[in-house]
């Protein structure tokens, strides 16, 4: 199971806690993650990518083991203590400003 942490906006959008587990088949990657998380919660597809493209929305970034994979890949694989589920895989919505 996957852990993923929602920020706030979201977690009220899909009426979701905090954190949420999901089972991902295959391969960990963002892409999975993301699929699971909107098959899970549909209300949220199209809040994190684009429904036409799959691209990262731009005010949403993606981090896990203290590193931002926002720009990797999507089909990369995440780091192994997200796939064992020792560590969540986070969903934050930028900020702007200074």
């Amino acid at each position: 199971m996957i852990r993923v942490k929602l920020p706030q906006h979201l977690r009220t959008l899909a009426r979701a806690d905090r954190e949420v587990t999901l089972p991902v088949d295959g391969p960990v990657t963002q892409r999975a993650v993301l699929d699971a998380l909107e098959a899970a919660y549909p209300m949220l597809r199209g809040t994190l990518r684009d429904r036409a493209s799959g691209q990262r929305r731009p005010l949403v970034r993606f981090f896990a083991c203290q590193q931002d994979l926002s720009h990797e890949p999507p089909d990369a694989p995440l780091p192994e203590a997200v796939a064992t589920g020792a560590e969540p895989f986070l969903i934050v919505g930028a900020m702007a400003g200074g």
